[in-house]
Parts: structure tokens; C-alpha cells; sequence
């Protein structure tokens, strides 16, 4: 299992987005107040309406409540700001994928107190970065990809099976 930790997320529609990508993965989604938005918004709900009952959403007041609920052994910061790239790292079982608001990221003294943790998505220096739900999907994915994908389907069923060619 993993857990996503949005710090002070502005952005109803990238939380809705997020709760979808939990829902499919298994994912624990950690909601750190202030919310630019309440949970019960339809925005929210909307972009991840059919999957809501799949996920687990806990909110906390701020991040030392978090700390204070979670035993956090182990925690991923992504930030255009970090020394490594998320691939350059491991992930165990349970960790904690903490990601910023839309518009400022993390905050700057707690990256500095968690420097070892931190990583980044590479981009090109003219883009500022990712959608905050397409960062939590790359992160996401990367974890579950070093864990084999524990407990989510590993195939497909397409109509037609064949190889060699024909109309699929």
C-alpha cells in the first residue's frame, strides 16, 4: 500500500483526479488542511465520481497532526526543487508520497528538514512543472512499479487475442 499526502492542495479537480488514481491503486489519499476547496465540492467529487467509494481519504489540520496520526518510516517529497530524480530512489511498501499546493509546492523548511527524501520529476528548464495530478500518478506508478504492482491486475482482455495482425 501507499500514501499520497497533499499539503494545502488548491485545486478541487487535481484532488478528484488524485482520489481516482488512489482508487485504482490501493492508495491511502492524506489531505493536509488548508483546502483551497471543501471535500464535498462537486468539482472534487466530479473528477473522481465513480471511484469515491474506493478510496480512503483522511484529512488532518496540518502537518503536524499528520505526523502526530501516521507512522511515517519512510517518505517521498517531490519538488522542482529536489537533488534527485524520483527514479534514482527506492520505495518501500507503505510510503508516504508528500506532494505541495499547485501553486507554491512544499514548504521550503520542510524540504530542507527531510533534504535525504526529497525528489524531483525531470523537466525541461522552461517549464515550471507538472499538473499536480500527473505528478502523483508518475509517483505513484514508479513505487508500484519497484513493488511489481502488488494487488492490481497485470493483464487485460482484448476481443482479439491475435498477433499476427486483423482489425483489433
Amino acid at each position: 500500500m501507499l500514501n499520497v499526502v497533499l499539503v494545502a492542495p488548491e485545486i478541487p479537480q487535481n484532488t478528484g483526479n488524485i482520489a481516482r488514481t488512489c482508487a485504482a491503486t490501493g492508495s491511502v489519499l492524506h489531505l493536509v488542511k488548508p483546502l483551497g476547496f471543501d471535500i464535498s465540492e462537486s468539482a472534487v467529487k466530479r473528477a473522481g465520481l465513480d471511484y469515491w467509494h474506493l478510496v480512503e481519504v483522511r484529512v488532518y489540520d496540518d502537518l503536524e497532526d499528520f505526523f502526530s496520526k501516521n507512522d511515517v518510516k519512510q517518505m517521498r517529497l517531490f519538488s522542482t526543487k529536489a537533488p534527485r530524480a524520483y527514479t534514482e530512489t527506492d520505495y518501500a511498501d507503505g510510503c508516504y508520497l508528500f506532494f505541495g499546493r499547485e501553486t507554491k509546492g512544499l514548504p521550503e523548511d520542510f524540504l530542507n528538514a527531510h533534504y535525504e527524501s526529497c525528489v524531483r520529476i525531470p523537466m525541461r528548464d522552461e517549464a515550471r512543472s507538472l499538473n499536480l495530478s500527473n505528478s502523483v500518478a508518475v509517483g505513484v506508478f514508479e513505487a508500484l512499479r519497484q513493488q511489481q504492482f502488488p494487488h492490481l491486475r497485470d493483464c487485460g482482455k482484448m476481443k482479439n487475442n491475435n498477433l499476427t495482425g486483423g482489425n483489433t
